[in-house]
């Protein structure tokens, strides 16, 4: 049961980030890069600075990395480390190099969140880390994908 579990957990939050695997979606567009990179790459600096109901993507972007990053903590020490929620929006202009760290950044906990998924002994407490991890990456993907038809249009 629990290789199926993290199985699942792996393929929907794959889904979340890079998108369908070509054989269908369960929740994203059907369509290459409607993940979470493919998405976050389509954008300029100044396209990803630009406040849609008071925040930006670059503000989703970075607050989702932050998340990643506490669940990776939390999946790897058992515990989760101090963290300030507050600083996790307050991005809102970023220039190309600072955009490009954003999404480095949320590419490199994405990572280790999936080693570590492979690796952690698997319990109720860490199944509800990694996939509420899951939702809540999934929920602001909806999000900067809503923002872009405003951004875009």
């Amino acid at each position: 049961m629990i290789e199926v579990l993290k199985n699942a957990i792996k393929t929907m939050v794959k889904e979340t980030f890079e998108g369908p695997s070509g054989e269908g979606s369960m929740f994203t567009e059907s369509r290459p890069n409607s993940g979470f990179f493919g998405t976050l790459e389509q954008l300029s600096a100044n396209e990803a600075s630009i406040a849609v109901n008071g925040s930006t993507i670059a503000a989703h972007a970075d607050h989702t990395r932050f998340y990643l990053w506490g669940t990776n903590i939390i999946l790897k020490d058992g515990k989760q480390p101090e963290m300030n929620w507050g600083e996790s929006w307050q991005i809102n202009l970023v220039d190309e190099k600072r955009w490009n760290q954003i999404q480095e950044g949320l590419r490199h906990e994405y990572v280790t969140f999936l080693e570590r998924v492979d690796a952690i002994e698997w319990n109720e407490s860490l199944s509800k880390e990694a996939l509420a991890s899951l939702a809540h990456s999934a929920y602001h993907l909806g999000a900067v994908r809503q923002m872009l038809k405003v951004i875009k249009s």
